[in-house]
């Protein structure tokens, strides 16, 4: 980075590695397809994805001694069919279906300052449903309403449409402004959107909006809202009228006793308002209002008409209450009581540790409408619970509502919303960490769980006394005292059958090669919070799931599959022998039930070498099996349950020296160049020789292609020569072998070679050549289909030492590409683009694709002497990993924490008397938590197994005593029995386990904190975790080597005690600094107390402790019983927040008040001011680049990159001692950073760091954000680079698509002009556009599209 930093003029590019995990919002709908349940997810950075439920039905096999049976294991995944990028802030979203219409359309609404209508399609429509199809989004219409932004007058924040087809949407702001639009139907069938209508009501702020089920009558929108006075007159004329009339003493008193805002007698009432739509006047008014509980924060809209009551369910603070314009007050339990109740209101469960004094919040609600007349609601609440809630509907009128049910239904993580499907699934967008797909088991629980009822909350508010509902209703004592209370346990009524990854949040991020044993460096991030924390680690490639694997009796020279013509199943080919060729054999496995070697019975020549094999056929009709070895080609077929062998043997003392074959074709090439070309006699089922052509050199490899589907024959077939040329021979019966182009590789000799009919984007194939090449990179080059020309411009990646080994292989039903060197690759094309990520797997020598009933798409491959059966993808699936989206392919290692994960520091540990060792430490702590100790006297268990465990135990015991006289066999096969029973039922509890948070203390101040130790060597296993005492909470850490110590690394924890965060306060704060003994123990050394404020940052300042206390940089020097002070720097604007340091400097990142340079005067001992920025940017994160720069990350998404001016550091120490100090403390004085480069992300950026992601690549910026979003700012290194990609995002600032009407400019310049910064996620979205488009686009560039795509290709190639 020094070398790019040097310039005058800094260049980078923005590159995205990883899409953001967080879910904003979400819905279920049918949007591509009819009939088929999709979900569409609002991310964070400004993407949509459109996910589908497939529903796979796997059979397995069951072996029992008599009988053979056959199950179906039901497999439910969720595919990523198309990401909408819109490079805007996502703020609302709901789905629509408009009437008339068999599928359904969003409505988005965004930071654009316009209503975005979408609408999903598959380009060409599938057979059935589960099967891939291109789906394409249109943009359908996008009016413009305001200004861009996220204001709090502007609407946007909150979004809902009419239930009853689609009528209409109403849009509203955080604060006064709602509109509301109009659909309708043209004479086309288009949807059309009128002018929107004005539903402003002033000082009126808005907590939830939705859309009342009417009916067909006109439609009606609920609003939650509170209504405030004009500014602050009305107050203050109260207050001087107070004065007036009381007395001054009397007044005090009174404000001693002020409610705070939010609560119940604030002054402020928290209404349920109806607008309605008058369809006939064109007109929105203010239809009615009722007042509702003051916690009351989120609506869900109850089916109405023929379908239920309507109405709204308003979930609060400990009650969830029904509310519908003109519905009847319940009848109270008690008939005596002179009080009515005039609310319909039920109290929620409650857990058995929650304080009586706290509420719990319901946070989201969700209502699925079985059939006509049946639906019920779900709720969530801010710990996770999850309640089933049912409204009873009087016997002789179905639209009154006489009373509710709330019962316990599961806890889950908690979620940003609730989508029930039709399918009996639940998909929950978490709020931070994974987002999970569930299965219901039971929903009718109503018999069986805890619950409580309207009738128990309202006959409990009239025996009260209180005359108040809604003081009654605003105490959570009242709702502790009546509600029942429970224990939350692992998943009872639905259990997971999908996670989707998600790393949010990120806290920190640190690149580097420790695991030991790796050839590509290791992401290791701090993700999550509270229970479900983790230790993340990255590793770039593709996950792979070891299947088998089997001893060879020597090296093998290849593998090959060959296909089952005779059976298939499902519509696919299973594999029914693997080939595997030896120096001087050839071993024939047989696939079935078990794999089997095979002798002579098979047909095969098994004392030769097996240069290629291949069935032969198109599936119809069996057409044998085909060998070729050196001495000629054998034709094996089988004629009445007889192997019938007939051979092709070279003429002369010739050999084959290279050989290929599909189902129809084989080409072989003899020594000195000669090929020869053999076809298959559709009729009589022969092989016949078809022609012969010398290409006068010595041939390397070839290969004939695949058979396009539809045809009978590959038209093209790739040879590569010893003379460095590869050429593309046509295979048409018109001109056998006859050259089509060629290409020269220059001083390198190809090794392999394969062509592919991959998927090109806009549904077209494409033919692509791959050439493995002995350098050990690889030549990848597109073909015209029908002339056979090579393209002009082929892409070319190093993949390894070894030479690269090419073969095809089929992944997630595409075709794909797998690259052997010294570490195997995949290759495919996705989204118009094409992608190649490694396996995070050993080296293998051979392979090819692999397909039985147990593994539909794997790999064979051999490494040494073995042979390995392998899946590609997370457990055994390879869904969107690679090429479904434009993410690289990362597998993680997830290693659980115990609390959230603040910061991390690597240390070198001495390990025996010369050994060094390498340790992570982490240091975990959580707000509002109590300690792991108290939690264990408390009784809580976080995994909720306890209940579980003693029910197994129990039923063992059971077991056991039952005294039966059997035979030793059965006892055996009774205990082989109940081993696979334990391992089922172990199986079922990983799927329904969950994370449950922790009691909630009663009072505030209270921490859960920890410092743990972790080998990186060791898949990062806890070495040792040290937990702090009661209240104290460790919130940085750093390595300091002490020169007092002998350079010995240690490890500073920055603590804070009873720190609260509102107001913000704390007690007392430490330094803490422990030994790590013989590389796996922390050891306890001194404890310094600290004053002046919380420490957030520590850093090694040479030989000494750099400590950021509130407002105060210090430094110390170790002492035998603490630290020593040595000098400090006071004054700094707000709270020093992160630290680094070089030479004699120091970087501060303020608070609030961006980056401070800071120099250490040795001879004066004292640090002194060099320099401050100009700009208050509140500081989340820094990263030094050199001695005078530093990136920096603010809490608002933008990165900036700041330098000290030339020669500004001289004047900062006054060496003479003459300088007036009024001169020296001015602040305009102080010089000014410079602001090399401003870019807006879109997401918080939380950490980063400066790594190089190859061995011996250059370095690049890589940081992470708050929401999950790994990417890395890579500099230029020369001047054509950054001419070409300034002009593409140029252009496609004006081409790309404006899904939500945002500017991409004006996106990435949010708060200030973005500078010297390229958006790669813009210049990404070229592969996206039209052929037409990109042909423009490139001819202005003066090149042509391959040359553009071969270029964005490259440049990602170099960081990874």
């Amino acid at each position: 980075m020094s070398s790019i930093t040097s310039a005058a003029a800094m260049k980078l590019l923005d590159i995205r590695l990883k899409h953001a995990g967080s879910i904003i919002t979400s819905a279920i709908g049918e949007f591509s397809t009819s009939g088929v349940q999709e979900i569409v997810c609002l991310r964070a950075g400004g993407t949509i994805d459109l996910f589908r439920i497939v529903i796979t039905n796997v059979s397995t096999e069951n072996n029992d001694d008599d009988e053979e049976d056959e199950e179906e294991e039901v497999q439910t995944t969720l595919k990523l069919l198309k990401r909408v990028e819109t490079r805007s802030t996502l703020r609302s979203l709901t789905a629509i279906r408009i009437s008339g219409s068999k599928k359904d359309v969003i409505l988005v609404g965004a930071d654009g300052g316009c209503l975005s209508l979408l609408a999903f399609d598959t380009a060409t429509p599938p057979n059935n449903k589960n099967s891939d199809a291109s789906v394409t989004y249109k943009i359908i219409h996008c009016p413009s309403f305001g200004k861009s932004g996220c204001r709090r007058d502007t609407p946007g924040q909150y979004l809902a449409s009419d239930p009853r087809g689609g009528r209409a949407v109403m849009i509203a702001s955080t604060e006064k402004r709602k509109l509301v639009y109009v659909l309708n139907r043209d004479s086309g069938g288009n949807i059309t959107i009128a002018s929107p209508l004005e539903a402003h009501r002033p000082r009126t702020v808005v907590f939830d909006l939705v859309g009342v089920d009417n009916g067909f009558d006109n439609p009606i929108f609920a609003s939650l809202e509170v209504q405030y006075p004009e500014y602050e007159d009305a107050v203050l004329a109260e207050r001087k009228k107070k004065t007036d009339e009381e007395d001054h003493d009397k007044m005090e008193e009174e404000e001693k006793h002020d409610v705070e805002l939010g609560q119940h007698g604030d002054g402020y009432t928290k209404q349920l308002a109806y607008y309605e739509l008058d369809l006939g006047l064109n007109h929105v008014s203010r239809r009615w209002a009722t007042s509702t509980v003051r916690s009351a924060c989120c609506l869900a809209a109850i089916p109405g008409g023929l379908d239920g009551p309507s109405g709204v369910l308003v979930g609060g603070e400990d009650y969830i209450e029904y509310l519908h314009e003109g519905m009847s007050p319940p009848s109270s339990a008690n008939g005596n009581s002179k009080i009515t109740p005039k609310r319909l209101i039920c109290a929620i469960p409650r857990r058995e540790l929650h304080p009586k004094s706290k509420g719990v919040l319901i946070t989201t609600i969700s209502v699925l409408r079985q059939k006509k007349g049946k639906f019920f609601a779900l709720a969530q609440s801010e710990l996770g619970d999850v309640y089933k809630v049912t409204l009873q509907m009087s016997k002789e009128d179905k639209t009154v509502v006489t009373h509710m049910t709330i019962c316990l239904l599961d806890t889950l993580p908690i979620g940003n919303g609730l989508n029930i499907s039709k399918l009996a699934l639940l998909f929950v967008p978490a709020e931070f960490g994974d987002h999970g797909l569930y299965q219901f088991d039971a929903i009718d629980i109503e018999d069986s769980a805890v619950k409580f009822t309207s009738e128990e909350t309202i006959s409990a508010f009239v025996k009260s006394g209180e005359s108040s509902e809604d003081a009654f209703y605003a105490s959570s004592e009242n709702a502790a005292a009546i509600v029942p209370t429970f224990r939350p346990t692992i998943l009872r009524n639905m259990h997971k059958v999908f996670t989707l990854d998600s790393l949010a949040p990120v806290t920190s991020v640190l690149v580097g090669e420790l695991a030991g044993n790796e050839v590509s460096p290791q992401f290791y991030t701090l993700c999550g919070r509270g229970p479900r924390s983790s230790l993340r680690i990255l590793r770039h490639g593709l996950s792979v799931t070891e299947l088998a694997v089997s001893e060879l009796p020597g090296v093998p020279g290849g593998v090959f599959n060959v296909r089952d013509d005779r059976t298939t199943k499902n519509g696919k080919f299973y594999d029914r022998y693997i080939v595997v060729s030896f120096a001087d054999a050839t071993l024939v496995l047989s696939v079935g039930e078990t794999v089997e070697e095979m002798g002579k019975e098979s047909g095969f020549l098994t004392s030769d070498p097996t240069l290629a094999c291949s069935a032969l056929g198109n599936g119809d009709k069996d057409g044998g099996i085909v060998q070729v070895c050196p001495g000629g080609v054998r034709h094996i077929r089988r004629v009445n349950n007889q192997v019938n062998v007939s051979q092709w043997s070279v003429p002369g003392i010739k050999k084959i020296e290279c050989a290929s074959a599909n189902e129809s074709q084989i080409l072989i090439a003899l020594a000195g160049g000669e090929l020869i070309y053999f076809e298959l006699d559709p009729m009589s089922g022969n092989l016949t020789e078809a022609c012969t052509r010398d290409i006068g050199t010595d041939v390397c490899c070839l290969d004939v292609g695949p058979v396009p589907k539809g045809k009978s024959r590959s038209l093209f077939a790739v040879v590569g020569s010893r003379d460095s040329n590869v050429r593309l021979l046509s295979l048409a019966p018109a001109s056998l072998l006859e050259p089509k182009s060629s290409t020269t590789l220059g001083a390198t000799k190809p090794y392999s070679a394969a062509l592919s009919i991959v998927d090109g984007g806009d549904g077209a194939s494409e033919l692509t050549m791959t050439v493995g090449l002995e350098d050990g990179s690889a030549l990848r080059a597109n073909v015209d289909p029908i002339t056979g020309a090579i393209s002009t411009s082929p892409s070319r990646r190093f993949l390894g030492a070894r030479p690269v080994s090419v073969s095809r292989v089929t992944l997630d039903g595409s075709p794909s590409t797998l690259l052997l060197s010294s570490r195997p690759w995949i290759g495919r094309n996705g989204n118009g683009r094409h992608s190649m990520a490694p396996m995070s797997y050993a080296p293998l020598d051979h392979g090819c694709s692999f397909s039985n009933e147990a593994v539909r798409e794997g790999i064979v491959a051999t490494s040494g002497t073995t042979l390995r059966i392998l899946s590609v993808g997370e457990n055994g699936g390879n869904n969107a990993l690679l090429g479904n989206d434009d993410d690289e392919a990362f597998n993680a290692t997830n290693v659980s924490l115990r609390y959230t994960p603040r910061q991390m520091c690597l240390l070198s540990a001495k390990v025996g008397e010369t050994g060094k060792k390498i340790v992570l430490a982490l240091v975990e702590s959580d707000y509002n938590d109590y300690g792991a100790e108290e939690k264990k006297s408390m009784g809580f268990d976080g995994t909720g197994r306890l209940k579980t465990t003693s029910k197994k135990i129990e039923s063992k015991s059971n077991d056991d005593a039952m005294d039966m006289d059997e035979d030793s066999d059965d006892d055996a096969n009774n205990e082989e029995k109940k081993e696979e029973a334990d391992e089922e039922d172990e199986d079922d509890i990983n799927t329904r386990l969950t994370p449950i948070r922790g009691p909630v203390p009663s009072g505030k101040g209270r921490w859960g904190s920890c410092v743990r130790l972790v080998d990186p060597q060791n898949a990062c296993s806890t070495l040792d975790c040290v937990e702090l005492n009661r209240n104290e909470a460790a919130l940085c850490c750093a390595s300091v080597r002490f020169h007092s110590r002998g350079g010995e690394s240690l490890l500073a924890v920055g603590t804070v005690t009873s720190m609260t965060m509102h107001p913000l306060g704390h007690k007392e704060s430490h330094v803490v600094l422990y030994r790590v003994v013989n590389g796996d123990r922390l050891q306890f050394l001194h404890r310094t107390k600290v004053d002046d404020g919380p420490v957030l940052s520590l850093v090694h300042f040479q030989g000494r402790l750099l400590v950021g206390i509130g407002r105060t940089l210090r430094l110390y020097e170790m002492g035998k019983r603490q630290l020593l002070k040595k000098c400090e720097l006071r004054g700094l604007p707000t709270m020093v927040k992160t630290l680094h340091a070089a030479g004699d400097r120091a970087y501060v990142g303020d608070m609030m008040q961006s980056l401070h340079f800071i120099r250490y005067d040795s001879t004066a001992n004292r640090l002194v001011l060099v320099a401050r920025d100009r700009s208050s940017r509140p500081i989340t994160c820094q990263e030094l680049l050199d001695m005078n720069t530093v990136a920096v990350g603010d809490k608002f998404g933008n990165v900036s990159i700041l330098r000290l001016p030339g020669g500004a550091d001289v004047g900062a120490i006054d060496v003479t001692g003459t300088r007036a100090l009024w001169d020296s403390s001015r602040e305009d004085a102080t010089p000014k950073l410079e602001t090399l480069c401003t870019y807006h992300v879109g997401e918080v950026v939380t950490s980063m760091t400066r790594a190089s992601l190859v061995a011996g690549g250059a370095e690049s910026l890589v940081y992470v954000t708050v929401t999950g979003r790994v990417g890395a700012f890579v500099p230029f290194t020369s001047r054509e680079d950054v001419e070409f990609y300034t002009s593409l995002e140029g252009y496609l600032r004006v081409e790309a698509p404006r899904p939500t009407g945002r500017d991409p400019q004006a996106y990435r310049s949010y708060y200030a002009p973005t500078k010297h910064i390229i958006d790669g996620d813009l210049c990404d979205a070229y592969a996206q556009l039209p052929y037409e488009t990109k042909q423009k686009i490139a001819e202005q560039l003066d090149r042509s599209v391959g040359e553009v795509m071969k270029k964005l290709e490259d440049t990602k190639n170099a960081l990874l």
